[in-house]
């Protein structure tokens, strides 16, 4: 009886671990495609920038404060769309709302805004 008992307990302690076995493979697959994606937004911004195609981000966030956009940076996207590079920048404005803000990253034009929070 006893040896039945572990082998049941083997058994079930090898499945429990295969089966953490398997959810960590599976979230090391997902977690650096995350980064990567980062890197190559990084990356796709630096040549841009370097080409002369796109504005310092710094340039583009100095000139939303004086568009009347302050805020703090809370996360910043670089996009290209339909032949236009995009900083999507998120802002914890001084209200507490949370705006979203699509800005043409050649001239600093803010083309979109989606806020969130209590008005």
């Amino acid at each position: 009886m006893a040896a039945l008992y572990l082998a049941v307990m083997n058994t079930s302690t090898l499945i429990r671990r295969r089966h953490f076995a398997v959810c960590a493979v599976g979230l090391a697959m997902l977690l650096p495609w995350g980064a990567l994606h980062a890197d190559d937004d990084h990356e796709r911004a630096r040549q841009a920038l370097a080409e002369g195609l796109v504005l310092p981000l710094s340039t583009v966030l100095a000139r939303l404060q004086e568009q009347g956009w302050p805020g703090q940076v809370l996360k910043v996207e670089f996009e290209h769309e339909q032949g236009q590079y995009i900083y999507e920048i998120r802002l914890l404005q001084p209200d507490g709302r949370v705006a979203k803000l699509d800005v043409d990253a050649q001239n600093a034009q803010v083309l979109k805004v989606r806020q969130k929070g209590k008005h």
